[in-house]
This record gives structure tokens, C-alpha cells and sequence, in this order.
């Protein structure tokens, strides 16, 4: 993540923006050796992202069931 640009406000984000950030942001915590301040701040953003994901995977989900008036199935593989 670099720092000399402001990110995006994560409310404004779509899920696949959010998601791919959210990636990065694992993938930085896992590989790489940061001060503890940096991996705090990366991992309130990536908390942040997962709550935006979350939220946005419910909505779709609720119009799902409004658009089927069904109610959805788990997929259980077999």
C-alpha cells in the first residue's frame, strides 16, 4: 500500500474493489515484516473491507430472495 495516496474511502468501494484490497492487504500481513503501527493501520483497513464485503454480500443476498420470492439454499458439495 503506498503511502503518498489517500485510499478510498471504503464505503464508496464495490465489493470487487474492497475484496481485492482486502487481498493485498493479507498477503502484506503474511509476507512481510512492518512496524507494528503500519500492521495495525493495515489491519484496521483490512478489518474495515471485510465489514464492507460483508455488508455488500447481504444486500445482493436480500435482493436475491426478492427477485426469487424463494429463499435461498446453502450449497453443500456432495
Amino acid at each position: 500500500m503506498s503511502k503518498s495516496v489517500d485510499p478510498q474511502p471504503v464505503d464508496e468501494m464495490t465489493y470487487e474493489q474492497a475484496f481485492a484490497e482486502l487481498e493485498g492487504i493479507v498477503s502484506a500481513l503474511e509476507t512481510e515484516q512492518r512496524p507494528l503501527d503500519e500492521a495495525m493501520a493495515l489491519f484496521e483497513r483490512g478489518q474495515a473491507l471485510a465489514k464492507r464485503c460483508a455488508g455488500l454480500l447481504e444486500k445482493a443476498e436480500i435482493k436475491v430472495r426478492q427477485l426469487t420470492g424463494e429463499e435461498i439454499i446453502d450449497f453443500v458439495e456432495e
